[in-house]
């Protein structure tokens, strides 16, 4: 310790919301260099390649390691369309030529003209290659340390098959060794049904740790169901008949700010004689801009029942490449039909007197007004509570089908604990977690793009379809962190610590220096990693919380028991047990438990 870079803070980092990241930097595993950018330090760089090991041993029985720059030249990603897809994401820059460059979120494009390059017959494939390597993606809100930075450390992969029957197996060998992975490091894992998004693909799914700090809301059911929020769907209820349904009614609703107050005023002045107006007969309409790749914006009205909010994830999903963001009042001042607080679908979409039919192309294209899409339970004869388009008033027994109509429907509202799942499994209940890998059966999108053909049996060029598959490394270490810590500091499970055992010598008597270094000595000739604290100047109590926050699985105490009794004393970080043993014995009873960890 005298000589090793390490240095403990008291106090947790201003910045810091969650454990681990207080942690790692409080115990000098990592250091701030920007927002969203850390320096790996050399506690935290010896845990981090212990990661990797396990992920390469387990990679390795599937496929080969490669490794790719990070700076990379922009055609590749300009044919593909993701120079201009990726958005603000994607950190870009030119050379002095003039040449345009980015730094690499992914490698999809740079992975498929690799196998373009080399191979030409489908009897090269099939094919995984993979690499661990540094990305870049421009985040607009780092947070919570490693969990989301600007740059952070990926294992990615790829296969390559000549049918869709080779892309099932490689999809499902990668599956397996993702779940060895997880098993090995000792981290909690649920496989959920995802969306594909910008990736493209006919299916993907993610490895999520559940986690109360996790950004990503999935669900499941007692059935087996379970997927990312994202990824749900709406299980669309029967039309209804609307034939006897009044005719639409317009009136009054002062000071009815909320959709509880206009329940409140329907269920006073407008009373039905079946059962009181609920939220859920209100047809909320919320208006968002999209930012499209190109920098072009748009604005576009969601309606969805009043007991349910838009879910911002759900949207970007639904929407992406282009970014959202609610509606402020300048982009709606550009459409004064669209009157705050009282907006009705009978003004957008297909329902808006602005809405030109012309034909481009031979196509039949609509244009002049606000899109409209609508929540999926929202079906054809049911009959709504919504805004009149006019300030202080709404309107009832608006029927969808009927009276309004739709540009198409988006899954964009929030998935509630009791909601039934979309198999039938029965209801689903809600988790946080934090997003460790993430598996898609990519198909010939990039392929195509790039044209990766192979000639087949028959002499023929047959286009290869691929797989995709990720894992965050450093992520994965800062979900390990959060696992593996007590109000006290860190605690590594023995495989993954950065020093095995850390021997601690306390107090002034030369004896206990020298025993804790013939300790330490013997330990380090049998193969283990040992963080010796020899700091002579240093109290006992630093050293003792030294020692808890930097979490090291086995700590050795050698101090006032030496002379008293020859004892020493060995503590277990994660159990906290402690166990006492003569000062001879303490390296055998060291190394049979730690070889019993290890084997």
């Amino acid at each position: 310790m005298t000589n090793a870079f390490i240095r403990t803070l008291r106090e947790d980092p201003a910045d810091a919301e969650v454990a681990s990241h207080k942690l790692l930097v409080r115990a000098g595993y990592i250091r701030r260099a920007a927002p969203g950018i850390y320096t790996w330090l050399p506690l935290g760089l010896r845990t981090l390649r212990k990661v990797e090991q396990v992920v390469r041993e387990e990679m390795d029985t599937i496929a080969q390691e490669v490794h790719f720059p990070a700076l990379l030249s922009a055609d590749p990603y300009k044919a593909t369309d993701r120079w201009e897809e990726y958005g603000p994401t994607l950190f870009k820059l030119r050379d002095r030529k003039g040449g345009d460059y980015m730094l690499a979120p992914t490698h999809e494009e740079m992975f498929t003209l690799l196998v373009k390059d080399m191979y030409s017959s489908y009897k090269d494939l099939p094919v995984s290659l993979y690499q661990i390597q540094t990305k870049y993606r421009d985040e607009a809100r780092p947070r919570a340390g490693l969990i989301r930075g600007r740059e952070f450390i990926m294992k990615d992969s790829y296969s390559f098959d000549i049918d869709d029957a080779g892309l099932e197996r490689s999809y499902q060998l990668h599956r397996a060794v993702y779940q060895r992975i997880f098993e090995r490091l000792g981290l909690e894992y649920v496989i959920v049904n995802a969306v594909s998004g910008a990736m493209g693909g006919s299916h993907s799914e993610e490895f999520l740790h559940p986690s109360p700090i996790g950004e990503d809301t999935f669900v499941r059911s007692a059935g087996g169901y379970a997927a990312n929020a994202e990824a749900v769907t709406t299980p669309v209820p029967e039309a209804v008949d609307a034939s006897n349904e009044p005719a639409p009614v317009e009136v009054d609703t002062p000071e009815c700010p909320t959709i509880e107050s206009l329940v409140e005023l329907f269920n006073t002045k407008y009373p039905r004689a079946d059962r009181p107006w609920r939220a859920a007969d209100t047809l909320k309409n919320v208006v968002v801009n999209l930012t499209h790749p190109d920098g072009s914006q748009e604005l576009l009205v969601i309606g969805l029942p009043g007991d349910r909010e838009v879910d911002m994830k759900r949207l970007e999903a639904a929407v992406a490449p282009a970014e959202v963001e609610m509606a402020g009042h300048e982009q709606l001042a550009k459409h004064p039909e669209l009157v705050a607080g009282y907006i009705g679908p009978q003004v957008v979409g297909p329902n808006s007197p602005k809405r030109v039919a012309q034909v481009v192309d031979g196509v039949e294209q609509l244009s002049g007004s606000v899109r409209y899409l609508l929540d999926p339970r929202v079906v054809e004869g049911t009959s709504w509570i919504t805004g009149a388009n006019a300030d202080q008033r709404h309107v009832y027994h608006l029927v969808a089908g009927r009276d309004f109509k739709a540009d198409g429907v988006i899954e964009a509202a929030e998935v509630r604990p009791g909601d039934p799942a979309p198999d039938g499994s029965g209801p689903l209940e809600l988790a946080r977690g934090i997003e460790i890998g993430h598996i898609f059966a990519l198909g010939r999108k990039y392929a195509n793009a790039l044209d990766l053909k192979v000639l087949d049996q028959n002499g023929k060029a047959q286009v290869v379809t691929m797989g995709s598959y990720g894992i965050g490394v450093s992520r994965v270490l800062a979900a390990l962190a959060e696992t593996n810590c007590d109000e006290h500091g860190l605690a590594w499970p023995v495989h993954l610590a950065p020093y095995h055992v850390q021997v601690l010598a306390t107090g002034k008597d030369e004896a206990v220096f020298e025993a804790a270094t013939t300790i330490a000595s013997e330990l380090d000739g049998l193969g283990y990693d040992v963080l010796f604290d020899d700091r002579r100047k240093v109290s006992a109590g630093v050293k003792f919380a030294d020692s808890e926050l930097l979490g090291m699985p086995y700590i050795v105490v050698v101090g006032r028991d030496l002379a008293k009794d020859g004892t020493v004393e060995i503590r277990n970080r994660r159990s906290g047990e402690r166990i006492s043993v003569s000062a001879e014995q303490a390296v055998a009873q060291l190394n049979e438990l730690l070889a019993a960890q290890l084997s």
